[in-house]
């Protein structure tokens, strides 16, 4: 059982002491309340010795309770750890992170530093309520962010996810009971704008338009590769002979340049080379030395997508009529994925070709391409019910 009971003060000395004071103060107009004579006392989890006092023992008697259910339940939180800034916690939240990359970790300062501490910095973690959350929410959607703009529906739901980390650490550091963060309606996000898939045909042109750089139009359009994947391949990581891409790094953008890390999600993965492309490849593989980029910029160091995608992309997007269409080079990933389903691909095949992290996530993205298959289902259904019916009525 928990220990926890009520201690009447009326005679400690130190009581009698604060009445002797708090009647002088009274006289002299003071409006402040008397000392509390009734303090219920109790043993914590960690068996530290805590303690408050109350003015009417009704009120000592409801907290006793209180405190009692919350201990024999394991919920109980000491309200000093409560009167944490959020700012302390979210810091100790930052400085715990371990498995994500750096650019990651910089992605999550930029974010508390420009929205989650200003707001929440000062207030005690136990003081943020759901309603509070909410309105912030609210705020973030029809305020301008700290660089003139409207906030995307992607970065404020990411700003949430940092602030909802942060106050989880809250949580299992047993300084709030639950997460104020949790369940609140988001903005939707519409993923990189409107999907386009482009044709075979499309996709030739669009490659023949690249000039030198049809090779990598080519491996964007039908390998489905990320910019920053395909930015980051090395010749060894190309085998013409088994027509594999092994996708096992990507370039990424961080504070200073940019910085050689792991694929996302980590999910490193082959992906297949068409045979039409082997000879399309094979000159780019004998420019370069075993371990250096496949894809470089004019000055042999890394692509910079700043620079290539108006100056090669769009041009040849326009060279090929496909201006208008919203095309980019991460939308090409879609024509990779609309190409495969269309020559039959299931979707563990276009899962793991787009380094997706589960087939329910490729499905949510392109489940509305793969071909209604209901008749030639129920068709299969129908043949196994007549041939068992067959099998029964010969039988008879």
């Amino acid at each position: 059982m928990a220990r926890v009971w009520i201690e009447d003060r009326e005679s400690h000395a130190d009581y009698q002491a604060a009445m002797e004071k708090w009647q002088a103060a009274k006289k002299a107009g003071s409006k402040r309340n008397p000392p509390g004579r009734w303090r219920v006392r109790w043993y914590g989890p960690d068996n530290k010795p805590k303690a408050k006092t109350f003015a009417k023992l009704p009120q000592a008697e409801a907290e006793k309770n209180a405190i009692t259910d919350k201990l024999d339940k394991g919920s109980y939180r000491d309200p000093k750890k409560g009167k944490t800034a959020f700012k302390a916690v979210a810091e100790e939240w930052h400085g715990s992170l371990r498995k994500q990359s750096e650019r990651t970790r910089n992605d999550y300062r930029e974010l508390l530093d420009l929205y989650v501490i200003p707001k929440w910095g000062d207030w005690q973690v136990a003081a943020i309520q759901w309603e509070d959350v909410s309105d912030w929410i609210n705020e973030l959607c029809k305020q301008p962010g700290k660089r003139g703009g409207m906030l995307s529906p992607a970065r404020i739901s990411k700003t949430h996810l940092v602030f909802s980390m942060a106050m989880k650490r809250a949580v299992q550091s047993g300084k709030v009971p639950i997460n104020p963060a949790s369940e609140h309606d988001l903005p939707r996000i519409d993923d990189d704008g409107e999907h386009v898939y482009l044709k075979h045909e499309q996709l030739a042109a669009l490659a023949d338009a690249a000039g030198e750089y049809r090779p990598l139009i080519l491996v964007l359009g039908y390998c489905g590769i990320r910019w920053g994947e395909a930015t980051a391949l090395e010749t060894g990581r190309l085998q013409l002979d088994t027509r594999r891409l092994r996708i096992v790094q990507a370039h990424s953008r961080i504070k200073g340049g940019m910085k050689v890390g792991p694929v996302k999600n980590h999910e490193r993965r082959s992906v297949p080379v068409l045979a039409s492309m082997v000879e399309d490849l094979r000159p780019v593989v004998a420019k370069r030395k075993r371990g250096e980029l496949l894809f470089v910029g004019a000055d042999g160091t890394h692509l910079r997508y700043s620079t290539w995608r108006p100056a090669v992309f769009d041009s040849a997007v326009k060279a090929a009529g496909l201006d208008g269409l919203g095309i980019t080079p991460h939308k090409l990933r879609h024509t990779a994925a609309s190409l495969a389903i269309a020559a039959g691909a299931d979707v563990k095949v276009v899962q793991l070709m787009l380094g997706h992290k589960s087939a329910a996530m490729t499905l949510d993205v392109y489940g509305h391409l793969w071909p209604d298959r209901l008749d030639e289902v129920a068709d299969a259904l129908d043949a196994g019910r007549k041939s068992a019916l067959g099998k029964l009525t010969a039988a008879a």
